[in-house]
Formats: structure tokens, C-alpha cells, sequence
């Protein structure tokens, strides 16, 4: 079986717009605006890194609570001609002065949610600007275009964007250079309404002018550590000039034929890659899609893979990860040896639990059949809450993540990287590149990609339904969150093998958003699909 699209699949009631095809070239991301920067870049010769770039850049205006300059990136790069897979981690590291004592004395025993203490050294752009400069083809003032356009002259807030906004107001609220930057008159922007941000327009402009160095060497970085400073934060100057972005190896399993690829810790991809090996073990199309049974084997699965993941996945520069043993298929075999088909197994609340997180992720698919897979972040909504005074800029809270235990593996060190959520992903076929995707979410993001691809693979979807069908979330312990769509007896066995399902949940969506790009090798044709609960769109020509 190959991923090409099958008309008769859109009688089906899953997916709520059609798949998007073009012979030329693809990008997909979750604002409009984003979207068409990307195909503006690709129409006059960029190629997919400038692309997604491009589309991270303007996402930073258009969904500012999501993803900035302040927050982290990982990507994968595929380079069609060379045949070769890069991995890009682009994730900033702790201050060197965050160390378990500092925190332990002044009576902090976990590492704090919001404010200044959880800030670590933004890594973002860094590596959009290392991406471009290795591999894509236009200057990165020029993919700023966009973005310091929409952050100067104003653009029109979507739906989805205005509520996740507003849901986070009193955040914003409550300090002075977040209010006075993120919200009009003491509220959130209104659906339809115009913002704009003239601070970071300046800073989009600066780095244009400047480079990056001006973010990490020069006046953004001073007016950064002046900031942490005055808020009784970490960071220095020493923070930012030392930064780095690694170039990685991904890693890979294969499920039924197709080897999926992630990357490598510190980034949670290899729980995907975990889970898929578990499944693969079960005759899961024979079970039904969303069946209880199904369900049922998918929630264990998690279980199983997130405690490895809040157990083992951490910097693999202070720590010897058992990565080989946790991808192999004989591991795999002795976690299904603990599930029980019909009882649903008790497990301690995770260590790391991230429940909220807001993402975006992006992926361009160029004429050459080059292709990005792009994810960036700055963790929560809004991250930290704290935005640099004068400069528009949303310090991510990524730090949050680390354990003051002191024997964990994730324990808080300096300029180490915590474990992250953020995680890009590609499908191959037999050595050829079939697919970039990624499910945006916090720790729905492994949970995103299993279902994404068991329905894709399993359940024998087109991309766009394979995005839209109704999704679970294991929300820790024995709690599930199902969404609507998913039927009223599910829910009823599920409860009776011992699964706790959520009913009251805060009105905001809990089970992510995705896109993905897929190359119909037999027709040589592109096929685009966006998530209904966001507000973007896939745009191919």
C-alpha cells in the first residue's frame, strides 16, 4: 500500500474539506497568512527550508501565543537530490546559573510554571537562520518580509487564534509589557479584529538589518538580560554568545513497511516511535476505527511509552540514554506483555505533566521534492507570561520541563536542555520520502502521530480525514479524554475496562492540530491537508 489519494474515501464522514493537490509545490501551516507566506516564497523560487521559515516568521505575528524568537525549533530536512535526512535541534538550554541549590534555598522544590525562573535561552531563531543558511536559497530579510509587514500595518485575528487568546488574558494582564504589547485596551483582540505589534516589527526589522547576532550578541540579547535581571531571572550575556543549534541523526522505526522517522532526544519523538511498535504487535485494522478495543491498546501503549519518556528522555549530552533498547522490537514485545486486553492498568501520575502547550508547526514540500518538516514553540500559551520590555518579544517557559530531583535523568543543570514536546516527523517508503507531518499539542504530540498514522496506515485514510477523524487523549493516570465524534458505546467500554473519561473539560481544544504533506508516487502529485481545529490551510500549485 502506498499513500495515494482515493476519491471514494471523501463520501466518508471524517474529513471536513478536501485534500489539496499540486504538481509544483506544497506548504501547509495553521494560519492562512502563514500559509501564503510560504507559497509567496515558493512561487518566486525559494525552496521548502525558505518556505517554512518564512511561514514560522509570520506565525510569530499571527499566532503569537504559540510560537516567537523567544521559543524553541526542531526540524527535519529531506534534500532530495543528495537522498539525505537531516535533523536540526534547535532548543535552547538552561542559564548557567540554574542550578537544583540555587532553586532548593529559596524554598522552590518544583520548577515553576510561569514567570522569569523557567526561562531558557531561546534557540528558535538561531535555527531558522541556520537552515536557511545551510540549505535554503533566499536571505532570511527576505522571509521576514511578511511577518514585519503584518506586525507594522496589522492583520485580522482568526477564530480559533482569538479564543485561545482570550483564554489566557488574565495571564497577559498581569504584566505591564505583555499587556501593553499583547492586548488592546486590557483585552484580548476579538475575532476579526486588526492588531498590530510595532515593537516586534522593530525587532523583525533589526535582526533583518543586523543578523542574528544582533538576537545573540548584540542589542535584542542586552535588552533580554537586562530584562531576566530586573525580574530576578538567570540569563547573561555569556547564556546567549555560547548558544549553539546541533545538527543530529534522526531516529526511525518501521510500522507495517513504512519507517517513521523523529528525532532524537531531547525531544519526546521516540515515545511516538515506541507506541507504533507496541500497535504493531495487534491486528489493529481488524479491531475497527475509534473501536473500544482499539482504543483500549492505544491508551496502554501510551502508558507504557510515556513513563519511559518521563523516566529516560532528557539532554543526551549529560545523559546515557538506552535508545537502542527502548526502539527495538523485542522491547516492544515485552510492553505488550503487560497490557492487559481487558482491564486498564493503573500507573502513577506522569512526572513531566505537561498538559497544555501551544505549538505550531509548519511543512513545505518544493518543486524539487526537497521537504521540511518544521516545528516551533514557546511552550504554554504565551509562554512564560513575561515579554521583553520595548521589543514584542514572548520568553518561552520551556525550563518548566526540568526535575529538581537531583537523580533524574532530567534534572536541572546548567546550559543543559530539557526534555522537550515539540516533534517534526517524516514517512518513508523502501529509502524514498513519502510524507512530512506533525500534531501539534504538549504531550497529545506522540498521541497526535500514532493516531495520524494508524489512521493513515491501519484504517487506510486519505490525509485529510486522517487529520479530522475525532481523536483520544490520555490525560495521566487513568483519565482518557475522548472528543466528540467518538461513539456513545465506546465511551461505555472503555469506563467498564477501567478507563476514567473526562467529561468536564476547559472549552478549548484538547486533542491538537496538524498538517501534513503527502508525495502520491504514482501520479508524482502532492497532496495537502490542514486541521479543522486550527485556523490554517494547505496550499499547493
Amino acid at each position: 500500500m502506498e499513500f495515494t489519494y482515493n476519491p471514494k474515501r471523501m463520501s466518508d464522514a471524517f474529513a471536513q474539506r478536501s485534500v489539496v493537490m499540486g504538481t509544483r509545490g506544497m506548504v501547509a501551516s495553521s494560519q492562512h497568512l502563514a500559509s501564503l507566506a510560504g507559497y509567496k516564497v515558493l512561487a518566486k523560487g525559494g525552496n521548502a527550508v525558505d518556505a517554512a521559515v518564512a511561514m514560522l516568521a509570520t506565525l510569530n505575528v499571527v499566532e503569537p501565543h504559540s510560537v516567537g524568537i523567544g521559543g524553541d525549533a526542531f526540524a527535519l530536512i529531506y534534500l532530495r537530490k543528495e537522498k539525505k535526512l537531516i535533523g536540526m535541534n534547535a532548543s535552547g538550554r538552561a542559564p548557567y546559573r540554574a542550578t537544583i541549590p540555587w532553586f532548593l534555598d529559596k524554598g522552590i522544590k518544583t520548577m515553576p510554571e510561569r514567570g522569569i525562573l523557567p526561562v531558557t535561552v531561546p534557540g528558535a531563531l538561531h535555527g531558522w537562520a541556520e537552515a536557511v543558511n545551510r540549505y535554503g536559497t533566499l536571505k532570511l530579510a527576505e522571509l521576514f518580509e511578511d511577518a514585519i509587514d503584518y506586525a507594522e500595518n496589522g492583520f485580522p485575528v482568526t477564530e480559533v487564534i482569538a479564543g485561545e487568546w482570550k483564554n489566557v488574558e488574565g495571564l497577559l494582564r498581569s504584566h505591564a509589557s505583555a499587556s501593553k504589547s499583547y492586548l488592546i485596551g486590557g483585552k484580548a483582540p476579538r475575532p476579526g479584529q486588526v492588531f498590530r505589534n510595532p515593537d516586534l516589527a522593530q525587532t523583525f526589522k533589526t535582526i533583518a538589518k543586523d543578523g542574528v547576532d544582533a538576537f545573540y550578541r548584540g542589542e535584542i540579547a542586552r535588552s533580554i538580560v537586562d530584562f531576566s535581571n530586573k525580574m530576578g531571572g538567570l540569563l547573561t550575556l555569556e547564556d546567549f554568545r555560547n548558544h549553539t543549534t546541533t545538527w543530529v541523526e534522526p531516529i526511525s522505526s518501521d510500522y507495517r513497511g513504512y519507517t517513521i522517522t523523529e528525532l532524537p532526544p531531547n525531544g519526546q519523538g521516540i515515545t511516538a516511535l515506541e507506541m507504533l511498535n507496541i500497535l504493531e504487535g495487534y491486528d489493529i485494522a481488524s479491531l475497527g476505527h475509534n473501536s473500544p478495543e482499539y482504543l483500549h491498546l492505544l491508551i496502554e501503549a501510551k502508558k507504557i511509552a510515556f513513563s519511559d519518556r518521563d523516566t529516560f528522555v532528557a539532554d543526551p549530552e549529560f545523559e546515557n540514554i538506552p535508545i537502542d533498547t527502548l526502539l527495538s522490537k523485542d522491547y516492544a514485545k515485552r510492553c505488550r506483555g503487560k497490557i492487559d486486553p481487558d482491564r486498564a492498568m493503573p500507573i502513577p501520575v506522569p512526572l513531566s505533566n505537561d498538559q497544555s502547550s501551544d505549538t505550531v508547526y509548519v511543512t513545505a514540500v518544493d518543486a524539487h521534492r526537497n521537504a521540511v518538516s518544521f516545528i516551533s514553540s514557546i511552550f504554554m500559551p504565551f509562554g512564560s507570561g513575561m515579554v521583553v520590555d520595548g521589543t514584542g518579544i514572548v520568553l518561552q517557559n520551556r525550563g518548566k520541563s526540568f526535575s529538581l530531583d537531583p537523580n533524574h535523568f532530567n534534572r536541572l543543570e546548567p546550559h543543559k536542555r530539557p526534555m522537550h514536546t515539540i516533534i517534526p516527523g517524516m514517512v518513508f517508503k523502501d529509502g524514498h520520502f513519502l510524507m512530512s507531518f506533525g500534531v501539534m499539542g504538549g504531550d497529545m504530540q506522540p498521541q497526535g502521530h500514532t493516531q495520524f498514522l494508524v489512521n493513515l496506515i491501519d484504517f487506510k485514510m486519505n490525509p485529510q480525514e486522517a487529520l479530522d477523524a475525532p481523536r483520544i487523549r490520555h490525560m495521566g493516570g487513568m483519565e482518557v479524554y475522548l472528543e466528540d465524534g467518538i461513539p456513545e458505546g465506546t465511551k461505555l467500554e472503555l469506563h467498564k475496562k477501567g478507563h476514567r473519561i473526562i467529561k468536564n473539560v476547559p472549552p478549548v481544544n484538547q486533542v491538537g492540530g496538524g498538517q501534513a504533506i503527502i508525495l502520491d508516487t504514482a501520479q508524482n502529485i502532492l497532496l495537502g491537508a490542514s486541521d479543522r481545529r486550527k485556523d490554517g490551510c494547505a496550499i499547493g500549485y
